[in-house]
């Protein structure tokens, strides 16, 4: 997100080209907020996540399983999470169901195969 001139820190993620701060929020499968936090753009998505939820782990006691995008994938993501929350907790990585019209990862294809 970017910000205005007068604001106190700032920084500049590279790979968007922007400068500014980054928003990190972890909302439930209803789309409700439970973890946050602001930095400046040079911070990674992993390392912003991790600082979320370190800020927030009083009210994240009862989290069983994370579900995160691609940007998340690696072990000390995972690792750093089981260290915040607990061993109990695991990472998944929600993967995408195809567009239609995209090449079928499947063949032969299936009569119900999404990607037709």
């Amino acid at each position: 997100m970017k910000n205005t001139d007068t604001a106190g820190l700032k920084g500049y993620d590279a790979g968007k080209k922007v400068s500014g701060i980054k928003r990190h929020i972890a909302v439930d499968t209803q789309g409700l907020p439970h973890a946050i936090a602001v930095t400046t753009a040079e911070v990674t998505d992993r390392k912003g996540t991790l600082q979320a939820l370190k800020r927030c782990k009083p009210s994240l006691s009862r989290v069983q399983s994370l579900l995160c995008d691609a940007g998340y994938i690696g072990r000390p993501f995972a690792q750093g999470v089981q260290e915040i929350l607990g061993t109990h907790v695991t990472v998944q990585i929600a993967k995408r169901s195809p567009r239609p019209g995209s090449p079928c990862p499947r063949w032969p294809w299936p009569a119900a195969c999404p990607c037709r």
